[in-house]
């Protein structure tokens, strides 16, 4: 299924799956709790990337 996708859509959905991470421990900290939660976290079947 790879092979049917083009070189850009294939750019942008590993840049979503990198940034689909938790926030680091040592932030959490620093900000004392504040920020539990990544402002960026996404669901794969509750959200849909841009189609740009």
């Amino acid at each position: 299924m790879s092979d049917h996708k083009s070189l850009g859509k294939k750019l942008r959905l590993t840049k979503a799956v990198k940034s689909n991470r938790r926030v680091p421990a040592w932030v959490m900290i620093r900000t004392n709790r504040r920020f539990t939660r990544h402002p960026h976290t996404r669901n794969w079947r509750r959200n849909n990337l841009k189609r740009s």
